[in-house]
């Protein structure tokens, strides 16, 4: 026990002994500190049941948090003690992919991939950016037309990853560089540059010939450089479990033909195929960072680049459950995954 002095509404003080050398203050019978040799026992109470006349430096133990808190009047908040911890994180974050080019054109880069292991800070707020597919060049007239447009980053804390660069048009156009590069135009277009640790680069096309040459390169990947002529098929992405099942990101496009009897076929992790004579480039698969298919003619449209994804792993005991941007989160044994298809944030 201890020795109480209880401050009783009814009775005054009232003074019980005890010759265990600990010291308790009660009122009205209810506990509320306790000295001894073990230390300092602070009054308790829930969220929902603090005190409501707390004045300034008033303190106590919460158990909804877990944590010792004190008031503030100037803020009139509660404000907890604790030493700020750290949470390891997996993480996934895929860029937008490019638009396809057209008329022989390119297919589009993917988006740059990282994947890694990072340090959260408990309390922080974490943003998220999860970047959109780039559009594939538009049908129009015969000659040198626009690129397809390159994807757009997405964004974990410090971390970006690159979009994919467009693929090229003809004639004789290169891809542009990016987290993966976009093949080049058929006419002799070089391949863009991909970036270091996040993607390859795009494949090269050969010359007009009309034969089986008449193929644009192939959108790179994150996992393989895109294909050259003959073949214009796009990079192959990257398998990930971050999830829990083996899912590929960012594949690249597939380039097109306007006379070869086949066109490039997009890489695994969503790359959209390349098109044969007048048909349009095919779109590359939502937020996968895919690149899109490249268009066969001048007045077919390149595909689409998929958009980026940005993925969390962390165990479910500390997972805090707050989020902004309605990821989808799903458990994984002992972990909870927490996926942004569009932007938001998360915090530690």
């Amino acid at each position: 026990m201890a020795t109480i002095f209880n401050a009783n509404t009814t009775e005054g003080l009232v003074i019980t002994p005890d010759t265990s050398g600990e010291i308790e203050f009660q009122q009205n019978g209810t506990k509320t500190i306790k000295f001894g040799a073990d230390g300092l026992e602070l009054p308790q109470w829930t969220t929902a049941t603090r005190p409501s006349g707390a004045s300034q430096g008033y303190m106590g133990f919460n158990t909804t948090t877990g944590y010792p808190e004190w008031y503030d009047s100037a803020s009139a908040s509660w404000i907890r003690f604790y030493n700020e911890r750290t949470i390891s994180a997996q993480y996934l974050i895929e860029a937008g992919g490019a638009g396809g080019g057209t008329q022989s054109g390119g297919g589009g880069g993917a988006g740059g991939l990282l994947t890694g292991t990072t340090s959260l800070t408990e309390g922080q707020v974490y943003t998220v950016t999860v970047g959109s597919g780039g559009a594939g060049t538009p049908a129009g007239g015969n000659g040198n037309r626009p690129l397809g447009s390159s994807g757009s980053n997405s964004v974990f804390n410090s971390l970006t990853a690159l979009g994919g660069g467009g693929g090229g048009t003809y004639n004789g156009r290169a891809g542009a560089s990016g987290g993966c590069g976009g093949g080049g135009a058929v006419n002799n277009g070089v391949g863009g540059s991909g970036t270091s640790g996040q993607g390859y680069g795009g494949g090269t096309a050969g010359a007009d010939n009309q034969t089986d040459s008449d193929v644009g390169g192939g959108g790179g990947g994150t996992a393989q450089v895109g294909q050259s002529t003959p073949t214009g098929n796009g990079g192959a992405g990257t398998a990930s479990t971050i999830t829990g099942s083996t899912v590929y990101y960012g594949g690249g496009g597939g380039g097109a033909s306007h006379s070869a009897p086949n066109a490039g076929v997009g890489g695994v992790g969503g790359g959209g195929d390349g098109a044969t004579t007048n048909n349009f480039g095919d779109h590359a698969t939502a937020n996968t960072g895919g690149g899109g298919g490249s268009g066969s003619e001048y007045n077919d449209n390149g595909g689409n680049g998929g958009s980026g994804i940005v993925i969390l792993r962390l165990l479910t005991a500390q997972y805090t459950g707050t989020t902004t941007g309605s990821p989808t989160v799903t458990t994984d044994g002992d972990y909870t995954v927490i996926k942004f298809t569009s932007s938001g944030s998360y915090t530690g």
